[in-house]
């Protein structure tokens, strides 16, 4: 894994706070990109994945995924949603991180450093398409290996397996979608020879423009939920008119629960 030398300088992990159980990473995009940077340049090999309501509700149902965010060093925040929660429950989390606008600040670092990626998730054609966009935007990104996100049975996921580790890649990005992306890492991170993995949902799709990226505006009011929901009503509806309120009712619950009970469900945590 062809890299530049590190700074002799470490960046420490970001505090963290936690909301229903869950730790979330304090950190702006700039500091996150720093981290991201400074684990490839170090050799390490770390998980830095992301939540939004989505993925809150998710945890909230399946222990594992809970005991795997909270295993990462880094879960950045991807939802003006968790943010509010954030504030009602006494955390502020410092800014809404997305993938559809924080993958090209790690493909410009990549190219830079000599960073290789690997790219696995969504359909071939859009992983296909994402990967020539990406490497017209970025010539000297190298990417060194792809595969879509769909598997036949486990020898093929062992295949894949076995590439990843023959091309040891320093960034591996799942577009699988949730919660696929993070129950293949659980189930295989321990195997493969990365230093950085990273879980982007609909990443590729966006990059290779099947996905409309959401406009400025709504960005900026705080309404990318309602873009998406416009652009996929029947996937989406229930992840956002079912979930959106499901997960704020946990987060009333724990505020009215008392101040003992919220001290343990917000608390910072120092890496």
């Amino acid at each position: 894994m062809g890299t530049d030398a590190p700074e002799s300088r470490s960046t420490a992990r970001p505090n963290r706070v936690s909301i229903l159980g869950i730790k979330i990473s304090l950190c702006t995009r700039t500091e996150l990109n720093r981290y991201l940077e400074e684990t490839v340049l170090l050799g390490r090999k770390e998980m830095i994945l992301n939540v939004n309501v989505n993925c809150m509700n998710l945890a909230g149902r399946h222990l594992w995924l809970k005991d795997l965010l909270n295993a990462a060093p880094v879960v950045f925040c991807d939802g003006e949603g968790v943010r509010l929660a954030g504030r009602w429950l006494g955390a502020r989390i410092p800014e809404k991180i997305t993938y559809n606008r924080w993958i090209w600040d790690v493909a410009a670092l990549s190219e830079r450093h000599g960073f290789t990626w690997y790219m696995l998730g969504a359909s071939e054609n859009s992983l296909r398409e994402a990967i020539r966009v990406l490497e017209s935007a970025y010539p000297r990104l190298r990417i060194v290996g792809g595969h879509p996100g769909y598997f036949r049975d486990d020898a093929e996921i062992e295949e894949v397996v076995e590439e990843i580790n023959a091309k040891r890649p320093n960034v591996l990005v799942l577009g699988m979608g949730m919660p696929l992306q993070e129950k293949w890492l659980h189930g295989h991170f321990d195997r493969i020879n990365v230093n950085v993995a990273l879980t982007g949902g609909a990443v590729f799709d966006y990059i290779s423009g099947r996905i409309k990226m959401t406009p400025d505006l709504f960005y900026r009011l705080k309404l990318e939920w309602l873009y998406r929901l416009w652009q996929q009503p029947r996937r989406l509806f229930r992840r956002y008119l079912v979930g959106i309120p499901e997960f704020f009712f946990r987060v009333i619950r724990a505020r009215l629960s008392g101040s003992s009970r919220l001290r343990k469900g917000v608390a910072s945590f120092r890496s």
